[in-house]
């Protein structure tokens, strides 16, 4: 972990790297959020609507961004988070979330962070890219 006062612009998180992400993930959760929409967790809907199979919730990979940011900094120094769903995570996808400083600013007597956030597949598709603010 990168203590606050060696923040700089630039500086990197340690990327989060989600093992696949599998059917059972996906109904645990539908269950966890309330957000049972058949196109996650039922094949036939997803293949009658022209997919070859079901897709990740784009709240989950919010929710793996949510993580990053909150593997490097506790959650109450989180100012601000806003994200722009790019692109759809197959089931078993990989996804891994990053994060790099890029710009720092003094507010209200307080040091923060503007953070660019994105998740991306292996196959370098981005599927999330996002902002957040956070304090030093």
């Amino acid at each position: 972990m990168t203590t606050v006062e060696a923040v700089e612009v630039g500086t990197e998180l340690p990327p989060l790297q989600i093992r696949a992400i599998s059917r059972t993930t996906l109904a645990l959760f539908a269950g966890a959020s309330g957000d049972h929409n058949p196109m996650h967790i039922d094949l036939d809907v997803a293949k009658s609507a022209g997919l070859d199979d079901v897709f990740v919730h784009g709240m989950l990979s919010m929710a793996y961004l949510g993580r990053l940011l909150t593997n490097w900094v506790p959650q109450q120094s989180i100012r601000s988070y806003s994200v722009r769903f790019a692109a759809i995570t197959p089931v078993h996808g990989k996804p891994t979330a990053t994060g790099k400083v890029t710009a720092i600013e003094e507010v209200d007597g307080e040091r923060r962070a503007t953070l660019a956030l994105v998740v991306t597949l292996d196959d370098g598709t981005v599927t999330l890219a996002g902002e957040a603010v956070v304090a030093l």
